[in-house]
Parts: structure tokens; C-alpha cells; sequence
């Protein structure tokens, strides 16, 4: 089968789940019922494209498959800054913030991606593996802090600090996705300056700038937009740690190819895939007894213990 025959295949069964969520057990509530379900679709599209987008942009980087963006710290990050707000203001203040909460998260993300960045490549001879031991001890000091702040609050304030820290697409603002969809294609737009660079970046460092790769220069600009399009997309919904993980190694080993053309194409639909098979699955057969990111996060941690396994005896 060929590539293109491969990328057709995942999007009719991607389109086929899409319309199955749509459209199944709607009965006769179309006007209350399709407007939320198009939201959630539209939610999943984005996070699973960006989640599925940056991943595999940071895992040629770091030429590691094993690795995501998460490594750096941002999902605790977030869950940090929830706890935070909850501990010294409140819970009923994440909701007077509205938005602004979003923004804030984003903010934060970004801003804590951009000091690694800056301590990544302030000098000489830092490589990638610095900047993933810095951003894995930040992560841990950041879960330390909202583990020792989770200890303090009330425990019925505790309750919604809990629920943000898994993945929903239950409760996403309209204008919350309109805001994200501004900042992904802003975000497109500036990535596909550098899209051609990923085959090249994928032989190493070495072999990049034997063939003319600026490396630091490329490798800075495309970490930035990992950090925009993961904080975005944690903002949004939530962390979903082990989905780009299992998305993008499911697509290495379906697609069977290292152009990135069909590779992130690949990683992008079976993201949607995962996604959208597991909302439905959440709905209907759990009744929303569990969370989306809980399944993934399950069958991805069973993927990583895989993956570690097989790169041991390789």
C-alpha cells in the first residue's frame, strides 16, 4: 500500500468516526444536541492535530522516540498553576477568571518554555539532553509543589483542582477555540518556513549542518513552536501526557516512512482517531464513568513500558 493510499485509509475511518459521534443517539435534539457535539469534534481536531504535530517535531529534534514534549515540564506546569489559584484565592476564582485563566495558562507555558530556551542556548556546547534534564527537574519540582499545596486546600476545594487534571472536552468555550484556532494558524503559518528542515534534521545534528542546516537556529525557532502548540492545546482541554507518544509511534510504524510530509499527516489522523474513538467509546459504553485522558494515558504508559523494552534489546 502506499503512502497516499495509507493517508486516504486514515482519513475515511477518521471522517467515519467523526460522523458515528455526530450523528449516533442524536434522536430528535439536533439544535440543543449537534452544536455541542461540533464543538467537541472541533476541540478534539485541534488538540490532537497540535498534540500529534509537536510531538513528532520534537521527537526529530531530539532524534528519540520515546520522548515528548511534556518531558519539559509544561503539563505539571499547568496543573501547578491551577493549584495555585485554587490555594491562595480560591477554586470560585477559576471560574471569575473565565478566559483570562486560559491566558494565563498559555502565558505561563510559553514564558517557562522561552527561560529553557534561553538557558539551552546561551552558551556554546549545550545540547538538546541539557534543556530535557533541566525541564524533567522543573517538572518534578513543579508536581512537588502542587502535591504539597493539593495536601493544604479544603478537600472539597480540592475537587476541582482535581478535574483539571485530566483532559475534558465536555465543557470547551466557543470562544476559547476561536482564540486557539487564531494562535495554531498563526503558529502553521510560521512553521512551514521550517518544515523542510525536518527530513534534514532528522540524520543528526552532525549530518544537518554538514548540509548546510543553521542547526541552533532552526532547532530554536522550531522549539518555540512546539511550546505554543502543547501549551495551547493543554490550556484548551487539559494534559493528555502519553498521546503524542503513542500517536506518532503508531504512525512510524503504519506509515513505515521518515518524510514528515506523510508522517505528521499520519500523526495528526490517527491522533483524531484516538480521540474522537475515545470520546465516543467515554459516552457511550462508559457513560462518562472515566476520562478520555485516563484510557490514553493507560494505553500509552503500556506503549512506553513497550517501547523502553524493545530499544533496550535493540
Amino acid at each position: 500500500m502506499t503512502y497516499k493510499a495509507k493517508t486516504g485509509l486514515l482519513a475515511v475511518v477518521a471522517l467515519i468516526l467523526i460522523g458515528l459521534f455526530l450523528f449516533v443517539d442524536l434522536g430528535g435534539s439536533w439544535d440543543y444536541a449537534l452544536p455541542r457535539r461540533i464543538k467537541k469534534v472541533l476541540a478534539i481536531v485541534l488538540t490532537g492535530g497540535s498534540i500529534a504535530l509537536s510531538t513528532t517535531v520534537f521527537q526529530t529534534i531530539t532524534n528519540n522516540r520515546i520522548l515528548t514534549p511534556s518531558v519539559m515540564g509544561l503539563d505539571s506546569l499547568y496543573v501547578l498553576i491551577q493549584t495555585f489559584v485554587v490555594f491562595a484565592f480560591g477554586s470560585f476564582t477559576l471560574y471569575e477568571l473565565g478566559n483570562v485563566n486560559f491566558l494565563i495558562n498559555v502565558g505561563g507555558m510559553i514564558l517557562f518554555s522561552g527561560v529553557l530556551y534561553r538557558i539551552l542556548f546561551r552558551r556554546e556546547g549545550n545540547n538538546i539532553y541539557f534543556l530535557l534534564l533541566i525541564g524533567m527537574i522543573f517538572g518534578s519540582l513543579f508536581s512537588s509543589l502542587s502535591s504539597f499545596m493539593e495536601v493544604l486546600i479544603d478537600p472539597n476545594e480540592f475537587q476541582y483542582v482535581s478535574d483539571k487534571m485530566f483532559a475534558s472536552f465536555n465543557n470547551v468555550k466557543t470562544e476559547l477555540l476561536l482564540i486557539s484556532f487564531i494562535v495554531v494558524a498563526i503558529t502553521l503559518i510560521y512553521f512551514a518556513k521550517y518544515f523542510k528542515y525536518l527530513n534534514v534534521l532528522a540524520l543528526g545534528r552532525e549530518h544537518a549542518i554538514n548540509l548546510g542546516v543553521n542547526y541552533d537556529f532552526v532547532v530554536k525557532r522550531m522549539l518555540i513552536i512546539v511550546a505554543v502548540l502543547i501549551s495551547v492545546a493543554t490550556a484548551l482541554v487539559g494534559p493528555i501526557t502519553f498521546l503524542g507518544l503513542l500517536v506518532v509511534n503508531v504512525a512510524y510504524e503504519f506509515m513505515r516512512t521518515y518524510r514528515h510530509s506523510y508522517l505528521i499527516t499520519g500523526s495528526i489522523l490517527i491522533s483524531i482517531i484516538a480521540l474522537v474513538g475515545g470520546q465516543f467509546i467515554v459516552e457511550r459504553i462508559f457513560t462518562f464513568s472515566t476520562t478520555l485522558s485516563v484510557i490514553i494515558n493507560f494505553i500509552g504508559g503500556i506503549y512506553f513500558i513497550y517501547l523502553l523494552l524493545k530499544e533496550s534489546k535493540s
